[in-house]
């Protein structure tokens, strides 16, 4: 599930002062409030049922939806077994509801934020940069075609063959350089890549993943390179939506099996602590066919907790996954427990390792999962 752009609304405000304060000579229509600057859905076009898809077009950008997301995550190695995790996300968010005709070029009604994160659970250190930009092409942007990119400054991943990527970032010591080839295709989520997150009209998103990028690469830490490899995962997502009635955040598990095969669940929380009725999931073969996992499907146990001393948030810190109709029983651990991120929006999102049983046989894996409304609720932040 990829709710994440909720993460960017609640920086929505201090964004939209900042693109407005760099608008060259251009006029401001004065509002009581920052966040009247911005329209909230205005005609914004909804995610309200099965579309078909078009790539490499649908990786690009799709400006009349008003929130869109490329989210990478990875389990990386050295040859000698130094694990290392890693997060690459990019943000979009349209202030207008139109294009707006200016004379400067560096006008934009676009806004982009990027996260990038990597875990070093040998060192026992997690980092975490933020970044913001206008979405204006030398800055911050996203496209589909001649060959899909998105980027903002020095941080991008960008098409380089048929199925085949080149992510990087870098910035404060850390570097990562990666060649990622995608070997399952576009796994479309929920119902054909329509996913519902309630029950009124357009509150869902159209939603996509890469679950098997096959990952090679450097990872620069302080001058110090270590070649790596592994599997990474990719979402795309892009809606005009919000969470529904009492839903004050969710949880997100992607689980890559040794066996080639995937699992991606999401669970919607409510205010009493029970789980909303559109809370999902996926099982992603070996040849890419896929299965859909209602809330009845699976259950989702923490067993064990973490309180941050930073945000005083207490969050899960260990699950046990069964999905009784696959035979599957999973362990899934923190690669370490602080993974939290705390830049404009706190949140945990970090490398898990996974241990247990499928189909009375012994599997073992490597995933992410991301905790949101931990910190404080996501309810009202558009």
């Amino acid at each position: 599930m990829r709710y994440r752009i909720l993460t960017f609304c609640l920086v929505l405000c201090f964004v939209v002062f900042f693109v407005l304060l760099n608008r060259p000579s251009e006029k401001v229509q004065r509002t009581n409030s920052l966040a009247g600057m911005v329209e909230s859905t205005g005609n914004f076009s909804k995610a309200e049922g099965i579309i078909p898809f078009s790539f490499p077009l649908d990786h690009g950008s799709h400006p009349q939806f008003q929130t869109e997301w490329w989210y990478y995550t990875g389990n990386l190695k050295t040859v000698d077994g130094r694990p290392f995790g890693y997060q690459l996300t990019f943000f979009r968010r349209a202030l207008t509801d139109q294009p707006e005709i200016r004379t400067s070029i560096w006008a934009a009604n676009q806004v982009y934020m990027a996260h990038f994160a990597l875990t070093d659970p040998t060192g026992q250190k997690f980092t975490f940069l933020e970044k913001l930009e206008r979405g204006v092409p030398d800055l911050a942007g996203a496209q589909g075609q001649p060959a899909y990119a998105v980027w903002l400054h020095d941080w991008e991943v960008r098409q380089t063959g048929a199925d085949t990527y080149h992510l990087k970032a870098s910035q404060d010591g850390i570097t990562i350089d990666l060649e990622l080839t995608n070997s399952k295709g576009q796994i479309l989520q929920g119902d054909q890549g329509y996913s519902r997150k309630g029950k009124e009209p357009g509150n869902a998103s159209f939603y996509y993943s890469q679950t098997r990028l096959k990952t090679t690469g450097v990872i620069n830490i302080d001058n110090k390179e270590f070649p790596v490899f592994g599997l990474s995962w990719m979402d795309h997502e892009y809606s005009t939506s919000a969470l529904g009635a009492g839903v004050i955040g969710w949880d997100w598990f992607s689980i890559q099996l040794d066996d080639e095969t995937e699992i991606m669940l999401f669970t919607l929380r409510k205010e009493d602590g029970s789980l909303d009725e559109f809370s999902s999931g996926t099982i992603i073969e070996k040849d890419g066919s896929t299965r859909r996992l209602n809330v009845s499907d699976f259950a989702i146990l923490p067993v064990e907790f973490w309180q941050s001393p930073t945000s005083g948030a207490r969050y899960p810190s260990g699950w046990q996954v069964a999905i009784p109709s696959e035979e599957v029983r999973l362990t899934v651990q923190p690669a370490l427990k602080n993974q939290e991120l705390t830049g404009f929006f706190t949140y945990w999102e970090g490398s898990v390792k996974i241990s247990g049983n499928k189909k009375g046989n012994p599997v073992s894996g490597s995933g992410y999962v991301e905790l949101t409304g931990y910190a404080s609720s996501m309810q009202g932040q558009f």
